[in-house]
């Protein structure tokens, strides 16, 4: 009988998974969920050895003009693209290759916030193949839903001055 990998064991790798994601030999972008923040790194593998480049979270959103009283939705579906918006302009500020995304073992479902991470990627001009049938509505991602609303439009464009 084979023995699990203890990381296997506890849902946090899938190893088939890196494997493959190892030998397209790209860099990756990790997409994580924590309980307050959605957290993004760039990283690259040498010999399985992963190195992260550099990474945000969603919480230099306060930083671009998200309100200060709103800071509990930082994993909002609205703060989960502005965080991919922002990762995105800062590849390509420093003109680092296109990388691939890595959710890990998150379930992307359809509309939900791994696909708005995409979204606010390709919005700020990185080619990853996607579909546009998967993103989230356009007035879910400009904060509509929210009880309180935020002006996506104004990050986003304090965003592009910075």
């Amino acid at each position: 009988m084979k023995t699990l990998k203890r990381r296997r064991k506890e849902h946090r790798t899938d190893y088939g998974k890196r494997i493959k994601l190892l030998k397209g030999g790209k860099p990756r972008i990790v997409f994580r969920r924590t309980n307050k923040y959605i957290i993004a790194q760039y990283v690259e593998s040498h010999e399985a050895k992963d190195k992260i480049t550099f990474g945000i979270s969603s919480k230099y959103l306060l930083k671009f003009g998200w309100p200060e009283k709103n800071k509990g939705s930082l994993k909002s579906i609205p703060a989960v693209y502005l965080t991919g918006y922002l990762f995105g302009k800062q590849i390509k500020n420093k003109k680092l290759k296109t990388p691939v995304v890595d959710f890990g073992m998150l379930r992307t479902e359809h509309k939900t916030k791994p696909h708005a991470f995409l979204k606010g990627l390709v919005d700020a001009g990185i080619e990853i193949k996607t579909q546009e049938k998967t993103y989230p509505e356009e007035n879910r991602i400009m904060g509509e839903s929210l009880k309180e609303k935020i002006d996506v439009q104004k990050i986003k464009s304090d965003i592009d001055k910075k």
